[in-house]
């Protein structure tokens, strides 16, 4: 079944400065996304309850933006991102959109019953989560989460979190998910992670396609610069930018003392990068969060950048971000300035996107 529509797979590499409206190959079995993906952790209730209407309206904004990449995973509100997900999928015609999700964390059914989440998310559920990247865990996951999507297969699966299960998750959640690949049930897999070291070392040693990285390849941060992007460059392997906001710190033109980093506290050193960083846009005329969403997109690594939101407006102002012209001296100004780092390619130009 294809995953996805069709088209132009080039459009990869800031070299050929592709527009941002174009497709973009993503892992290495002919799937293509645009560069505006949604992730569906708001629409699950992420630190604040949402409505059933509230986000079937923040999902059909995005399909009425062309966005045909959903990414979830049963971690966002046990499960109840998933089901939102697929409830909304299933007036939608199958062969033109591309759903991701997780493994590594089992929904069970707790003893004591319903009760509070207390992993960020406004629900309750008589579910838990727990931790299994084991091979036998891995295909319950998956076959749980088609179950609560509604659908036979799933294109990318990625390894959900497992900083702390590292062996495991090289000695036994790849090889099942490689099988599945081969077997054509899933067309990409990879991992999906808060950090950039460990997606390196597993872009590095195994053959994953696809990875997803939050929060580490971001206007305000580029860590992922020296060592998840250009091994991810070598070994054809997609990147996933992630968190591009950084939770919240760049999701307006000037950072609010409200905000959070990495879904914290914004530590005291970053307040005054970010405020330099809104500075020299308001001097070129371009709102912040547009720069943070096309940063990333510089990198031919970077297939898409994921987005989540809980709403209407919220989806429809991201999808203007991608669509708001910057100039090249922006760019420039900031790595004069040293709050980018110069990337290897010239910057697409005001009129290439």
């Amino acid at each position: 079944m294809t995953e996805a529509r069709t088209g132009d797979q080039a459009g990869a590499t800031v070299n050929e400065t592709a527009p941002l409206s174009s497709l973009r190959a993503i892992g290495r079995g002919g799937l293509t996304v645009g560069v505006h993906s949604f992730g569906a952790a708001p629409i699950a209730n992420l630190a604040h309850a949402v409505t059933d209407d509230e986000a079937f309206d923040a999902l059909e904004a995005a399909w009425a933006a062309g966005v045909r990449y959903y990414d979830v995973a049963p971690h966002y509100g046990v499960g109840l991102g998933e089901r939102r997900l697929g409830q909304f999928l299933g007036s939608k015609p199958r062969s033109e959109f591309i759903v991701s999700t997780k493994v590594g964390r089992l929904l069970v059914e707790d003893s004591r019953g319903a009760r509070p989440d207390d992993q960020g998310f406004a629900v309750s559920s008589s579910l838990v989560r727990r931790w299994d990247f084991s091979s036998d865990g891995i295909r319950r996951s998956l076959d749980e989460s088609l179950a609560r999507l509604g659908l036979d297969r799933i294109a990318i699966v990625y390894v959900h979190d497992p900083d702390d299960f590292h062996d495991q998750a090289l000695d036994e959640s790849f090889p099942p998910l490689a099988a599945l690949r081969r077997d054509r049930t899933i067309t990409s897999y990879g991992a999906g992670m808060n950090q950039a070291a460990m997606l390196t070392e597993f872009v590095n040693n195994t053959d994953v396609d696809v990875v997803m990285c939050a929060g580490r390849f971001t206007l305000l941060e580029q860590g992922a610069l020296r060592d998840l992007l250009p091994a991810a460059t070598r070994r054809n392997v997609s990147v996933v930018a992630a968190a591009v906001f950084n939770s919240g710190l760049l999701a307006t033109d000037r950072p609010s003392p409200a905000a959070t980093y990495d879904y914290r506290a914004v530590p005291a050193r970053l307040p005054a990068r970010a405020n330099a960083l809104a500075d020299v846009c308001a001097r070129h005329g371009v709102s912040l969060p547009a720069a943070a969403v096309q940063f990333p997109l510089h990198h031919p690594a970077v297939a898409t950048v994921c987005i989540g939101a809980r709403s209407y407006e919220q989806v429809t102002r991201n999808a203007r971000l991608f669509s708001e012209a910057i100039p090249r001296s922006l760019w420039a100004e900031l790595e004069d300035l040293g709050l980018i780092d110069v990337l290897s390619a010239p910057h697409p130009t005001e009129d290439e996107g």
